[in-house]
Formats: structure tokens, C-alpha cells, sequence
């Protein structure tokens, strides 16, 4: 597509951006450190680590993992911690020593855990010890070499072993006894190189199988780059307070949140469960905070609530939702509350992940996901494979340096996933107008057909978002006898409001076209959510039988 996007730049954005300015996030780090030295540069309640700090303490565990630990250069890492100050030591700690890093949800079940690190080869795994009971009964079945425990949460190591003991050559070595030895241990460089993958970053999974995307150095840096381009001077060095509530485990946090103000000099203030909104709410009041990232069902749980409103919003000048689409309700509502505009980003696990993100100096709410950043051409495909018109719809395929190596040992998924001209397959339905922003129609795969006709469910959800008996819903597709498939809404109601199907039903035919109409509506105290947010409308599909 030609790229008229461009014309929506903020003044001195650049077209094109380097991503050989860094030879590795090592390279990166080092100048970070250096550069910014006794600035906090993470905090969790009352402790903070400083630039300095993290460069003493990763070096530690660096050596540590490769001496003890005898990880060697480009073998796997796992890392599965909640949001907590162990994750930037042991994440910069495992890139120093030359290993590559998965990331891993620390709620996975003993089978979803096996599978993520059987299939990246992990031999070595960072794990809070709440999490230690979803590990030892597989731990045979892994590659794993070294367990590294870290006490963020309530378990006890000594209590989980005792029910669960694990052979002498793998007993857990607690993290702080592990930075400890790696004081009096020999730190060997490694020679880290751009095309060298730094993360097999694990799709959310939220449509089938997940799959290891193969992100590499060049790949991470360049996406760090895009972001602070379209940023701008909205980022100031050394002087940002980014709040992260969002899982550090997830795409969208570790490079915008931890590795993009990282290179800035930020401080990182960590949540770490956003689901606690009063406890959410009470760390947000504690600082003069000036960026917060988030998804659709977080802003709106906030906006929710009656505390919200009583903070401080003074030095808020970057809002950015992601991971699913921000409601127009939403967006508006945040910005009436904040005095900040919501800004959208999009982009996946196989994108680093920021593809496109609304301009830093838009004034304006529009429900875009706004324009591709620098060095990023997108395309809107049909399904021949072919270039949509302006305004018409399509599958949103990309090309960038941000764009991943391929899924990790998965040659024909990696085939599956480009297009002949090598264009990344998002399987988003998407849509440009003449003034070069785009919009996100919704999820190939969860397109419902109604007699011929197609229907999405991100419109259906937006306009039921303004419903006011509405918290929350999501609609999926069933199988109809007469018009083939019909739309089934699952309903999270307010609490203290009374609605009904009949008024639903009403809502919509003042507002959509008839077939759109949900014809089944099931009330739910909550939906099914990834860590992160998403609503997973395939756990939604499974419920109702299809």
C-alpha cells in the first residue's frame, strides 16, 4: 500500500529508523547502565534497584547461571515470575550469560508448562515458588538442568518439597543465594550478535495451539526504536514513572513497559496483580506517575471504580491500551476522568510487537489503531491474496524489521504465516482510510457468518459497551439450523442494575442491522480472560458446544 500514512507522522518523526544502532540488547543495556547509574530504575512497594544495582546484581547471576548453572551460549532460559524485581535480573542476568529467554505464564497448569518448555528445550527455569507445584511432576520430562527459585508470593520452598521432592541434581537454589555466589564467579562476555533470537516469545494461544515466536536482538531493538520515534519529546530521559499492572511475561509490557524506558531511564513501578483493583488503585496514588499501559477490561475496571477518580493524574501524559481493542466508550471515558488521551497500539507476539500505534500527539479518540511505525509497511489482503481498496476490508499483513525470525521449530507454521511477497499473516481483519489510519474490524477466526452475511464481533461488543446495564460481554458464533450460524452474547451485568434479553434485544435493533441482533443471551458472572486481559472467546465457544 502507498504509504500516505505519513502524513500523520508527528513533525520530526522519522520515516525509516536503524535498527543496527545496538549490536544486541546488551549492548543497549550496558549504555543504559552506564548512561543512567544511580536513577531508580525498578521498584516493587518499598524497594528499589537502581541502574547500578541491576548492573551488579544481573552481572551476579550471569555468572552464577553459567559456572553453576552451566548455561551455555544460546540455550533457553525460562523465566515464569509475576510482575516483581526478580524478572529484570534474571531477564538481563540470562541475556548477559548468552542465553536466549521464554517467557512463561506463571499460572500455566503442569500440562500447558511442559508443553512451553519441552518445546523451547529449556535447560534452565526462574520460578516463583508459588508456582513450584505446576513444576516438579513434569520436571523429568524437561531439558531442565537448574531450578532458580524466587519468593515474590505466599509458598515456601521447604513446605512445596517436602510434598514434592525432586532429584539432588536438580534441588532449587533460591535466587538470592544465586546472586550471592555469582559475586566470587567469573562473568565470560557473550558474543551476542543482532540476528541471535533473545526471546521465543509464546503466542497468547487465545485461537489454537501456542507457538514459540522467534524474536531476535534486531528484532527487539527495532520495536524499541518505532515507539520512541512516535513518541517523540512525550518522553523525557531519566524523569518517566511507567506504572506496569500488565504481566511482564507478556509481549507488550516487556518491550514497551520494561525495555523501552529502560533505554530511557525510566523507573518501572511494579503491580504485580492488577486484578487486586483496590491494591491497584492504593500503588497509582503512591507516585507522580506519567505512563500507564493497559488493556480494554483494565481501563474499564478502573473507570468502574469509585477511587479512580480521586487520584492524581497531574503528570500523566502517556496512556496506551493494547492487546485487544479499546472500546470507544472507553477511550472517551478515560480521557474525561485522566485528562489523558488513550492511545492504541497494535501489534503480536510474532511483531515484537508494536506495528502500528495512534500518533503521540493525537488530540482525538477515534477508535484507530492508528498508523504503522517507521520502517513498517502494512498491506490489506483479500482472500486471492490481493490488495483491498482504501476502505475496504481485509486481512492486515505486515513487513518490518520488528517482524519475527518464524515460529521456533515449526518450519511449515512459519511458511503458513508469510505471504509469497513476505508479508507476516496477522489474521486480523482490518481496514484503511483515506487518511492512512487503520482499524481493526476483529479476528479472522472469529468472524460469524449469519445467512451470507458477515458479522464481527468487536462491533457488536463496542456498541453493547455503552449499554448502561452492560459491565462487560462478548459474543461468539453458534450454529443456526435456518441462517447457519446466529450470534450468542454472554452478558456481565453492573451490579445493581437490572437487564434483561428482551432489553438487550431492543438496545440492538435501535442500532444494528437485523441480522447482527444476538439471538441467544446468557448471563455470566465473569468471562473467561488471559493473564493479560484478553477475553478468550475460544473458552466461550467450548462453553456453548462448539
Amino acid at each position: 500500500m502507498q504509504k500516505i500514512w505519513l502524513r500523520q507522522y508527528p513533525a520530526g518523526t522519522p520515516d525509516e529508523i536503524s535498527p543496527d544502532v545496538y549490536p544486541s540488547l546488551i549492548a543497549l543495556f550496558e549504555e543504559s547502565v552506564a548512561r543512567f547509574g544511580v536513577l531508580p530504575a525498578f521498584t516493587q512497594g518499598k524497594t528499589t534497584l537502581s541502574y547500578s544495582d541491576l548492573d551488579r546484581l544481573s552481572r551476579n547471576f550471569a555468572a552464577f547461571m553459567q559456572k553453576k548453572g552451566n548455561i551455555k551460549a544460546r540455550d533457553c532460559v525460562a523465566i515464569m515470575l509475576p510482575n516483581c524485581l526478580y524478572i529484570p535480573l534474571a531477564l538481563f542476568g540470562a541475556l548477559r550469560a548468552g542465553a536466549r529467554i521464554t517467557n512463561v505464564n506463571p499460572l500455566y497448569t503442569s500440562g500447558e508448562l511442559r508443553q512451553q518448555l519441552s518445546d523451547a528445550k529449556a535447560k534452565a527455569i526462574i520460578i516463583d515458588a508459588d508456582s513450584l507445584p505446576a513444576l516438579l511432576p513434569i520436571l523429568p520430562d524437561t531439558e531442565i538442568r537448574i531450578v532458580v527459585t524466587a519468593c515474590s508470593g505466599d509458598a515456601a520452598v521447604a513446605s512445596v518439597l517436602a510434598t514434592s521432592p525432586v532429584a539432588d541434581s536438580k534441588q532449587p537454589v533460591d535466587f538470592d543465594t544465586a546472586l550471592a555466589l555469582g559475586g566470587d564467579l567469573e562473568l565470560e562476555p557473550a558474543a551476542t550478535a543482532g540476528k541471535d533470537i533473545a526471546f521465543l516469545q509464546y503466542t497468547g494461544g487465545t485461537t489454537g495451539v501456542s507457538k514459540g515466536a522467534a524474536l531476535t536482538h534486531r528484532n527487539l531493538i527495532a520495536n524499541i526504536i518505532q515507539f520512541s520515534a512516535m513518541m517523540g519529546p512525550k518522553i523525557s530521559a531519566g524523569r518517566e514513572i511507567v506504572v506496569t499492572a500488565l504481566p511482564l511475561h507478556h509481549i507488550f509490557a516487556l518491550t514497551i513497559n520494561c525495555l523501552t524506558f529502560f533505554c530511557h531511564g525510566g523507573r518501572n513501578v511494579f503491580i504485580r496483580d492488577p486484578r487486586n483493583l483496590a491494591g491497584l488503585i492504593a500503588g497509582l496514588g503512591q507516585w507522580p506517575f506519567s505512563v500507564f499501559t493497559g488493556v480494554n477490561t483494565l481501563f474499564n475496571n478502573l473507570l468502574n471504580h469509585t477511587e479512580f477518580n480521586k487520584l492524581d493524574f497531574s503528570e500523566l501524559k502517556i496512556c496506551i491500551g493494547g492487546g485487544a481493542a479499546v472500546q470507544e466508550s472507553v477511550g472517551r471515558r478515560w480521557h474525561e476522568v485522566t485528562g489523558c488521551r488513550l492511545l492504541q497500539g497494535y501489534g503480536l507476539s510474532e511483531t515484537s510487537p508494536l506495528l502500528t500505534i495512534t500518533p503521540g500527539d493525537s488530540d482525538t479518540f477515534s477508535g484507530s489503531i492508528g498508523v504503522p511505525v517507521p520502517s513498517t509497511e502494512i498491506s490489506i489482503r483479500d482472500e486471492t491474496g490481493g490488495e483491498v481498496p482504501v476502505g475496504k476490508v481485509g486481512e492486515l499483513c505486515a513487513r518490518g524489521p520488528q517482524v519475527m525470525q518464524g515460529y521456533w521449530r515449526n518450519n511449515s507454521a512459519s511458511r503458513n504465516a508469510m505471504t509469497h511477497d513476505g508479508y507476516f499473516k496477522t489474521g486480523d481483519i482490518a481496514r484503511m482510510d483515506e487518511n492512512g489510519c487503520f482499524y481493526i474490524v476483529d479476528r479472522k477466526k472469529d468472524m460469524i457468518l449469519v445467512s451470507g452475511f458477515n458479522v464481527f464481533p468487536n462491533e457488536i461488543e463496542e456498541v453493547l459497551s455503552r449499554h448502561e446495564g452492560i459491565f462487560e460481554c462478548a459474543c461468539i458464533g453458534v450454529t443456526d439450523k435456518h441462517s447457519g450460524e446466529a450470534v450468542k452474547l454472554f452478558v456481565v451485568a453492573k451490579a445493581g442494575v437490572q437487564v434483561t434479553c428482551a432489553d438487550i434485544r431492543d438496545y440492538c435493533r435501535q442500532r444494528l442491522a437485523a441480522y447482527k441482533i444476538p439471538r441467544h443471551v446468557e448471563f455470566v458472572d465473569e468471562l473467561p480472560k488471559t493473564a493479560v486481559g484478553k477475553i478468550l472467546r475460544r473458552e466461550l465457544r467450548k462453553r456453548a458446544g462448539h
